[in-house]
């Protein structure tokens, strides 16, 4: 299956710092090349998988779920450890996800999580199941103008269900593993968008195990952190959270 122009995975070399970058669900890696692009100008060395079924088509990504996602976490993670001394995590919603799980089960520097799906705003979702039987795929409500090139919102304009299910079956997983999150954390979030619940970062920080965590509130962007008017604070915040000491 061909991937969709700009939703290739990238390697931005630089030096003994890595940073895995991990998109989000329906996404690409082109949604965090402009913070891939400046942790890389930082001195970072960054890596940005595309994860299995994202990029092409609706159709293939039906055939996948969050194991197929995670083992191209884990992948990306080995080949960072590779080149680096130490490897930090960045996740974007189901990224962030993905992010929690790597960083339970491997050794990670930091974490940090932009808006974490744990509670998501779609109404329809107690009835998936039922959805199911009749529909496999659903349009996904137009997707916000980013003040930014098209070319780094490379998304589906629709939503496999089957994988769908497979991301609530992620957030649950991810949710009884929180307490054995003991790595420094960021947590990003905005007050205004509209596919995640706010609350969602707020039981992420009261639920990580981590001693160092903070819960970092934006005003204005949507849920794609990374793409819109804070963008740039948003850039900069990560980047001072993982030259922080602990």
């Amino acid at each position: 299956m061909a991937i969709l122009k700009g939703a290739e995975p990238f390697l931005l070399p630089g030096g003994e710092q890595g940073v895995l970058l991990i998109h989000g669900f329906t996404g690409s890696p082109a949604e965090m090349r402009l913070l891939g692009e400046f942790l890389q100008a930082q001195g970072y060395t960054v890596l940005a998988p595309r994860l299995c079924g994202h990029g092409t088509s609706p159709e293939e990504m039906e055939g996948t779920g969050w194991q197929h996602w995670y083992t191209e976490v884990e992948n990306g993670y080995h080949y960072l450890q590779g080149l680096c001394r130490e490897v930090s995590v960045v996740g974007l919603s189901m990224g962030g996800l993905l992010a929690l799980k790597l960083a339970v089960e491997y050794p990670v520097n930091r974490i940090v999580t932009m808006s974490p799906p744990f509670f998501l705003t779609d109404q329809r979702l107690p009835f998936l199941r039922v959805y199911r039987l009749f529909q496999r795929f659903a349009p996904k409500q137009r997707r916000k103008l980013y003040p930014v090139e098209a070319k780094y919102s490379v998304a589906y304009n629709r939503t496999p269900l089957r994988s769908l299910e497979s991301l609530l079956e992620l957030i649950e997983q991810v949710k009884t593993c929180l307490p054995a999150v003991s790595r420094p954390l960021l947590i990003i979030q905005s007050r205004s968008e509209h596919t995640v619940r706010p609350e969602s970062a707020q039981y992420l920080y009261d639920h990580a195990g981590s001693s160092h965590k903070q819960l970092l509130w934006l005003q204005a962007s949507g849920h794609i952190v990374t793409l819109d008017t804070e963008r740039e604070f948003v850039f900069a915040s990560v980047h001072q959270f993982l030259q922080a000491e602990e």
